[in-house]
C-alpha cells in the first residue's frame, strides 16, 4: 500500500507539470498555400496598399507575379514594386502583423537578433491601366541579385568577427550572385529564393493618378479594380520546405494504418467465435486512423499541385481527427475500468463515460476548426485550455481506474489478466513521461526562443503526438489481439467470482481481529455445519447406493400376488 501511495503521489506530480507544458506547447499553423489571388480596387487601396505573403521556400523556387485582368473606368497610372526578404528566424516571418508591414517594406536593416538574410527590392515604371495590359506586363528579364540585410547595431568584437569572416561572406554572395545572374528566367517569373528558409514577399500598389482625370467625376467613374496572381513554384510544386517531410509522414503512416487494418480485420476474420467487445473498438480506432491519415495525405497533395488546400476537406480531416482522438480515449477508459474483462458492464459509470467523450469532442472540434481557419492566437489558445484541462483529468481518472481494477485482479488471483494489464499501465506511464519531455523541448526550442532558428524541425510538433499515439494503439493491439485463447481475457462469472476459500481469506485479511457476529461457533471454535451439508449426510445414511443394499426392500413374488388380489376384491 504504501509504494502504491507513492506511485499515486509521483503521478499526481506528473500529470500537474503535463497540464501545465500542455497549455504552453506550441500551436501549430495552418497549412501554407502557393497561390493566391489579390484583388486590388480603388476603394480599399486607401485602407490598404501593401500586402505580404509568407511561406517556407526551397533554395531556387520561383516567384511569379502575373497581371490577370483589370477594369478602369478611365487611364489610372498604377505604380507597383515588391520587396522579398528571407530571415533565419521563423517566427520574425509568420509572427508578422499585418501593420507592421510597413516597417519592413524596403528595409535592409536587421530588425531582430539573429534574423539575418538577403533581401530584393524591384520597382516597376508606371502602368497605365486603362489600356490593355498583358499578362506578361511584370515580369523581369533577369533575376534582381539579392542584397545582405545590415545589423542594425553591432559591438566592436562583432564588428572584429565580421572583419575575419569578411572573404567567408564575399564568397558567399558571389556565389549568389553567380547563381541569380546564371539562372533562365521563366514566363511570368519575377524572383526566385536563393536559400530554404521562410520568407516574405511584399506587394506594393498606389495609385498615382492621371493627367486625363475627369474633373468633376463621380466616385463611381473613377473607380477601377485590378487582379494580380502570386504563385511561388519549388521542385516539388507548390509544397513548402516545412511541410514536405510532414507530407511523406502522412504518407508512410496512411500505409501503416492500411497494413494494420488489414492484419487485424484478418485476425478478427480468424477467431471470430472469440471475439471481444474491446476488440470491436480497436477495430474502429484502427479505421479512424487509417481515414483520418488519407484526408490529410490527400490535402497536402492538393496543396503540392494546386497550390491551395480545399477548406471543406482541411476541416472534415480536423472533426475527423477529434472523433478518433475521442474514440481512443474512450477506448483507454473502458479499458482501463475493466470493461469486458473484469465486470461484464460499465453500469452507471457508461453515463460519465459518454458525457466526458462528449465534451471532449465538443472541445476539440472547437478548437481545431479554430485553428485552421487562422483564428486570432488568443482565441485558439482560450479553446486549448480546457482541452488541456480535460486531456489531463482523463489521463487522472484512467490512471485511478488501472490502480483500482489492478487491485481487484491482484485479490482474485488472476495472474493472466494481471499481466496484461501490467503492460498496459507500464505503456500509459511511458506516453506520459515522453509528452513531458516533448513539450518541455518544444516549448524550449520555439515557444520561450527569441529566434526560431529550427524551423525545419516544426513538422515535429504534429507529427510526434500522431506517431505516439500510433505506439500506444499498436500496444493495445498487441495486448487484445484475436486469437483461440481470446476469452480467457474475458469475463467470466465462474472464474471471476471469487471462491468461498478466497472470500475466507479476502475477509480475513480485511477483518483480521475482529469477532465476526454472522458466524456461530462452538464450544471447541469449530463452525457449525450448513444445512447442506446436514443433507447430504441424511441421505448417505438413509439412501443405499448399491443394488445390494436394496435387497431387503424388494417385495418377493408371494407379496405382489396377495397385493393384486386384495386390489381386485376392493373393486
Amino acid at each position: 500500500m504504501a509504494a502504491l501511495g507513492a506511485k499515486s503521489s509521483y503521478l499526481i506530480t506528473l500529470l500537474k507539470l503535463f497540464l501545465l507544458l500542455h497549455i504552453v506547447q506550441h500551436i501549430q499553423a495552418a497549412s501554407e498555400p502557393g497561390k493566391w489571388t489579390l484583388n486590388v480596387d480603388s476603394k480599399n487601396i486607401h485602407e490598404q496598399n501593401k500586402f505580404i505573403f509568407r511561406k517556407t521556400l526551397f533554395n531556387s523556387s520561383t516567384i511569379y507575379l502575373q497581371w490577370m485582368s483589370e477594369d478602369c473606368k478611365h487611364p489610372v497610372n498604377l505604380s507597383i514594386s515588391w520587396y522579398l526578404r528571407n530571415s533565419h528566424c521563423y517566427d520574425e516571418v509568420f509572427g508578422l502583423d499585418n501593420s507592421q508591414v510597413n516597417n519592413y517594406f524596403k528595409l535592409n536593416a536587421e530588425v531582430r537578433e539573429g534574423g539575418t538574410g538577403f533581401f530584393v527590392f524591384h520597382e516597376y515604371e508606371l502602368i497605365e491601366c486603362g489600356q490593355q495590359v498583358h499578362g506578361d506586363e511584370l515580369a523581369v528579364k533577369s533575376f534582381d541579385v539579392p542584397r545582405k540585410i545590415m545589423k542594425s547595431e553591432s559591438t566592436a568584437s562583432e564588428k572584429e568577427e565580421t572583419m575575419g569572416k569578411n572573404a567567408t561572406t564575399k564568397s558567399e554572395d558571389e556565389e549568389v550572385q553567380e547563381r541569380m545572374t546564371s539562372s533562365v528566367v521563366p514566363p511570368y517569373a519575377v524572383a526566385r529564393a536563393w536559400e530554404d528558409g521562410p520568407y516574405m514577399f511584399i506587394v506594393h500598389v498606389e495609385e498615382t493618378g492621371s493627367s486625363s482625370e475627369p474633373r468633376g467625376g463621380s466616385e463611381e467613374s473613377k473607380a477601377w479594380k485590378l487582379q494580380l496572381e502570386i504563385r511561388m513554384l519549388g521542385p516539388y510544386q507548390y509544397i513548402s520546405v516545412s511541410e514536405w517531410p510532414l507530407m511523406c509522414f502522412y504518407m508512410v503512416m496512411c500505409i501503416i494504418y492500411v497494413l494494420l487494418g488489414v492484419l487485424w480485420l484478418g485476425l478478427s476474420a480468424c477467431y471470430w467465435r472469440d471475439l471481444l467487445r474491446i476488440q470491436f473498438w480497436i477495430g474502429g480506432v484502427v479505421f479512424l486512423g487509417m481515414l483520418e491519415k488519407a484526408v490529410y495525405y490527400a490535402e497536402f497533395q492538393s496543396i503540392r499541385y494546386n497550390g491551395l488546400s480545399v477548406q471543406g476537406a482541411v476541416i472534415f480531416a480536423e472533426i475527423l481527427s477529434a472523433v478518433k482522438r475521442t474514440l481512443a480515449r474512450v477506448l483507454v477508459i473502458i479499458a482501463s475500468l475493466g470493461y469486458g474483462i473484469v465486470k461484464p458492464r460499465l453500469g452507471a459509470v457508461l453515463h460519465r463515460v459518454v458525457g466526458v467523450g462528449l465534451v471532449y469532442l465538443t472541445f476539440s472540434i472547437v478548437e481545431g476548426v479554430l485553428r485552421v481557419n487562422s483564428a486570432q492566437d488568443d482565441l485558439v489558445l482560450l479553446a486549448a485550455i480546457p482541452l488541456a484541462v480535460l486531456d489531463s483529468a482523463l489521463c487522472w481518472w484512467i490512471f485511478i481506474s488501472l490502480a483500482q481494477t489492478m487491485k481487484l485482479l491482484r485479490l482474485r488471483r488472476n495472474l493472466v489478466k494481471l499481466s496484461l494489464y501490467r503492460h498496459f499501465t507500464n505503456t500509459l506511464i511511458f506516453t506520459v513521461i515522453a509528452s513531458v519531455i516533448f513539450i518541455i523541448w518544444m516549448s524550449k526550442t520555439f515557444k520561450f526562443s527569441k529566434c526560431q532558428s529550427d524551423w525545419r524541425e516544426l513538422w515535429i510538433d504534429d507529427a510526434f503526438w500522431r506517431f505516439l499515439f500510433s505506439i500506444v494503439l499498436l500496444v493495445i493491439m498487441f495486448l487484445w489481439r484475436p486469437s483461440i485463447n481470446s476469452q480467457r481475457y474475458a469475463f467470466t462469472p465462474l472464474i471471476d467470482e471469487m471462491s468461498d476459500e478466497e472470500k475466507e481469506a479476502m475477509m480475513s485479511d480485511a477483518f483480521e481481529g475482529m469477532k465476526m457476529r454472522g458466524m456461530k461457533t462452538e464450544t471447541n471454535g469449530s463452525t457449525i455445519a450448513s444445512k447442506e451439508d446436514e443433507d447430504l449426510k441424511w441421505v448417505e445414511e438413509n439412501i443405499p447406493s448399491s443394488i445390494a443394499d436394496m435387497a431387503p426392500l424388494l417385495d418377493s413374488d408371494e407379496e405382489n400376488i396377495t397385493t393384486q388380489f386384495e386390489i381386485s376384491k376392493m373393486e
